[in-house]
């Protein structure tokens, strides 16, 4: 599977840099901001980047093995949380609404049958797209979750929403999930590609007790003798994919190669979110200057997974709901970045003096 992202373009660097150092401000006084502002300007190629339509992509997925006792919570709060993103009553719809972000919500491979509702037509729900590859994974303890065939064909799904979104003019996209069971999933996959030791990657997910971690940590662990796959640099990504991800893990990685092949901005959420970009950045290793990585989840796992993509996170509130929410709450300070590059007055136009 082939993704034409080019790298960062170099040729405005210099010029970005001076009208950042020439801002009313010590150098580097507005520390990750600056950084953040030159790369946005790169990527835009301009000295006066715009962040139009930005829009937030919850994809939605159940997993075969939530049933064995992964997470602390039922199969069927995917989709109630589902409808419950449809009815506007999430963190991330107060987040969304309160920064400006369109949301929308993809049923990558929901266990259920989001019929219309209030008198839609057949077929359509307000807000949803309906992209479900099947009614959730199998169980990776006992086989694969998803065939090659599947995985692909989430993977492509993924690929042409976020060309579509970057058709319509959308220049920022953050990314989220659900789907219970996910955690454990993104522990699997983060294991696999960072070489990180598995109970590194293993955390309380949804709210697991102490027996319940435990329980957790075994059951990854028969997944992993199964699998019987290398934990390295050198593991094959789309292979992990295919024995221990969602389709909302798969599809979520479509979308950011699919978004960055058109030059997209990726506001990129937590634990989950960032175990699907580093499938992505497998496939494609430019990816990785196209994102954003908005907070540092409490998940432990993702430290691993931060560190593997030698990236720093905006914020750390100590978040681990999912859902976007972290993407949401770190679209502010994206703003602020261009913003300051776009309206902040030089030293010259301002006429203050500069450091002697």
């Amino acid at each position: 599977m082939n993704f034409a992202i080019p790298p960062l373009d170099t040729a405005l660097v210099a010029a970005l840099q001076q009208k950042i150092d020439n801002k009313t401000k010590p150098l580097g006084a507005l520390g990750q901001l600056e950084r953040l502002a030159l790369q946005i300007g790169q990527l835009q190629k301009t000295l006066t980047p715009s962040l139009d339509r930005p829009h937030l992509l919850v994809f939605a997925g159940d997993h075969g093995a939530a049933k064995a006792g992964v997470s602390a919570y039922p199969q069927d709060v995917t989709w109630q949380m589902v409808e419950n993103f449809l009815a506007g009553g999430a963190a991330i719809n107060v987040f969304a609404r309160q920064s400006g972000m369109q949301l929308t919500i993809v049923d990558a491979g929901v266990a259920h049958d989001f019929g219309p509702r209030d008198g839609l037509r057949e077929g359509l729900r307000e807000g949803l797209i309906h992209a479900k590859i099947a009614p959730g994974t199998r169980n990776y303890l006992a086989e694969p979750a998803m065939s090659f065939a599947e995985r692909d064909a989430a993977l492509a799904k993924g690929a042409e929403l976020g060309r579509q979104l970057a058709a319509q003019g959308c220049k920022v996209l953050g990314f989220g999930e659900m789907g219970i069971g996910n955690t454990a999933s993104a522990s699997l996959i983060t294991h696999f590609l960072t070489g990180t030791p598995l109970a590194d990657c293993i955390g309380r997910g949804t709210g697991l007790d102490d027996a319940g971690l435990a329980r957790k940590r075994d059951l990854l662990a028969q997944a992993v003798e199964r699998a019987a796959l290398p934990a390295d640099a050198d593991a094959d990504a789309l292979r992990v994919l295919a024995e221990f991800g969602g389709f909302e893990i798969a599809m979520l990685a479509g979308a950011m190669l699919g978004a960055a092949e058109r030059g997209v901005l990726l506001l990129i959420d937590g634990f989950i979110v960032t175990s699907a970009l580093l499938v992505a950045a497998r496939i494609a290793p430019e990816i990785r200057d196209y994102c954003v990585f908005c907070h540092r989840s409490a998940e432990p796992g993702h430290l691993a997974q931060l560190q593997t993509l030698k990236a720093e996170a905006l914020i750390d509130l100590g978040l681990r709901l999912g859902e976007g929410t972290g993407a949401a709450l770190a679209w502010p300070l994206v703003r602020a970045a261009a913003a300051f590059l776009n309206e902040m007055a030089s030293f010259e136009s301002a006429g203050v003096s500069e450091k002697v």
